[in-house]
């Protein structure tokens, strides 16, 4: 079955050229598109696509305001991979903490946008680049410590944790920590479920928000 994806961007212009590079691929189809964020609930019921490629400021509905739309009302929901202009957003990471599973660059090439669309399908690696992760640092806080240390993590799963924020999927993990594949995917599903997280991404922050990893 092909990735499917829903395109939302208030650009004519994006929106036409990411369908293009994105269809020209065997395993993905561009099954619709949106204008606004206002637009992505509906959408999302109506196609139930894998994969939301959203743009970040939209005029009516922002990225982030559809991002916790979408995850507070449809159930399963798709991914969600926030669009952006600008690397150093503060409204990336927002959609990011909100919910969405990666970060993709307009002005990537047609090769990474492709493989970004494929990992947050796929949803066992990470797209979060450095810069996000110094937001995530220097946004740290007490109540993340707290919530790191009440987690209390084995020192196997505070590993893991530790190659999930260098962006490393399951299978890269077990090669770096000479463990096989399934029991990487119990570690990683302990992570989650001891921080509350929804996802990777969601585990991350709190492990830089925290200061339990580092930007470096």
């Amino acid at each position: 079955m092909p990735i499917t994806v829903l395109l939302v961007d208030d650009e004519p212009l994006v929106r036409a050229g990411l369908r293009a590079i994105l269809e020209a691929q065997p395993d993905i189809e561009v099954t619709g598109e949106a204008a606004d964020g206002a637009a992505v609930v509906p959408m999302v019921r109506q196609l139930r696509p894998d994969v939301v490629a959203m743009d970040v400021r939209m005029p009516l509905l922002d990225g982030i305001e559809a991002t916790r739309a979408v995850l507070r009302t449809v159930q399963p929901p798709p991914k969600i991979m926030v669009v952006t202009t600008f690397e150093n957003d503060e409204y990336v990471y927002d959609a990011l903490r909100a919910g969405a599973d990666g970060f993709l660059l307009k002005r990537a090439a047609p090769a990474e946008i492709v493989h970004a669309v494929r990992t947050v399908a796929a949803g066992d690696s990470l797209l979060f680049p450095a810069v996000l992760r110094e937001i995530a640092a220097h946004r740290g806080n007490e109540r993340a410590r707290a919530a790191m240390e009440k987690a209390a993590l084995t020192a196997r799963e505070a590993e893991v944790l530790r190659q999930m924020a260098r962006g490393l999927s399951n299978a890269e993990i077990a090669a770096a920590l000479l463990l096989g594949s399934e029991t990487v995917k119990t570690h990683v599903s302990a992570v989650l479920a001891k921080l509350g997280a929804r996802d990777r991404t969601q585990a991350v922050i709190a492990a830089y928000e925290s200061g339990f990893v580092t930007p470096g």
